[in-house]
């Protein structure tokens, strides 16, 4: 399949205007220097998506907000952490298109709102508190019935917008990244829900690429969330429908190794890699994603595990709001 191919194969599908252009491919050449030269660095600036303070989420939003409004929906209903990066950007399509949003955060609510946590609040989102995460569904759940007894229309979208619809965004954005860098050798990016690095393989795979697709989890076991992408992709190969094209090609690769301590718990490779993006190329990470996948980048270029010939992308998922939290 060619990319043409590919977007003829996903335009049947409603999206909502979310994003304007191709985000910025830049290379990371200091920054390269400062770890002793080795494979071609690039990032890919998804962090500079204009909408909603952009970030990954956005892609996937675009799709799964045109099911809402499709589907007649007046609320949006979802979870996250307090400072969840996907509640904010689910928060901003709520107001953009007119519909309300509940956001369901676990943990306590901040004596002063801040970073994500007070866009939610200028984006005019509802919040409500769990205390744990393993509360976050059936809460919604029970959002979502009493919504709908009072007459309203909710559309629960699940965490992360990790559901093969939303991976849809990233299928595209490897369509759109071949026209800017064809056949990268590798791209490195942050895991947790699943949605985005599933999306990347499938884009790869209907393509035919070569390029390996390495997710930096975030907070999962390698083997939980390849199987949490592994269904993403095989969701995504019937929602096109594309048969079996799926089943082979580009391998399902999560490093859990760059966790540390737990989920927003940041590691002395994460503080390295914020600090020196920063002071090399002037590139603002998230202390909870972007800087503990820029770490196993480091390390792995350290390490020698990419050649010079190579070209690695290191894909820029956004979230540097969490910087002022």
């Amino acid at each position: 399949m060619t990319p043409i191919e590919l977007r003829a194969r996903v335009a049947s599908l409603p999206t909502l205007p979310l994003l304007a252009a191709p985000t910025a491919i830049e290379p990371l050449e200091r920054l390269s220097a400062t770890l002793g030269g080795g494979a071609r660095l690039v990032v890919k600036r998804d962090d500079a998506i204009p909408f909603g303070f952009g970030g990954n989420k956005v892609r996937k939003l675009a799709f799964v907000g045109a099911r809402a409004k499709a589907d007649g929906a007046d609320t949006l209903v979802t979870a996250g952490g307090v400072q969840s990066n996907h509640a904010r950007a689910t928060a901003a399509v709520a107001a953009k298109f007119g519909m309300h949003a509940i956001l369901v955060a676990n943990g306590a609510p901040p004596a002063k709102p801040s970073a994500n946590a007070l866009l939610d609040r200028l984006l005019g989102a509802e919040v409500v508190h769990v205390a744990t995460r393993e509360e976050r569904t059936p809460k919604m759940s029970e959002l979502a019935d009493r919504l709908r007894t009072e007459g309203r229309r909710p559309f629960v979208i699940p965490i992360g917008a990790s559901t093969p619809l939303g991976a849809l965004g990233f299928v595209l954005a490897i369509a759109e990244l071949m026209d800017q860098l064809p056949a990268p050798d590798a791209i490195i990016h942050s895991s947790s829900s699943g949605g985005t690095q599933a999306g990347l393989v499938a884009g790869c795979r209907l393509l035919g690429l070569k390029t390996r697709v390495i997710g930096i989890s975030a907070d999962a076991a390698s083997a939980s969330l390849q199987t949490d992408v592994a269904a993403i992709v095989d969701g995504i190969a019937e929602l096109l429908p594309v048969g079996r094209s799926l089943e082979s090609g580009t391998p399902i690769e999560v490093d859990d190794s760059f966790v540390g301590a737990g989920y927003g718990i940041a590691t002395k490779e994460s503080t390295e890699a914020i600090e020196l993006c920063a002071r090399m190329e002037a590139l603002f990470l998230d202390p909870t994603y972007t800087a503990k996948a820029m770490a196993g980048l480091i390390a792995y270029v350290r390490d020698r595990r990419f050649t010079p010939d190579q070209t690695v992308v290191f894909w820029h998922t956004g979230g540097q709001v969490g910087l002022f939290a």
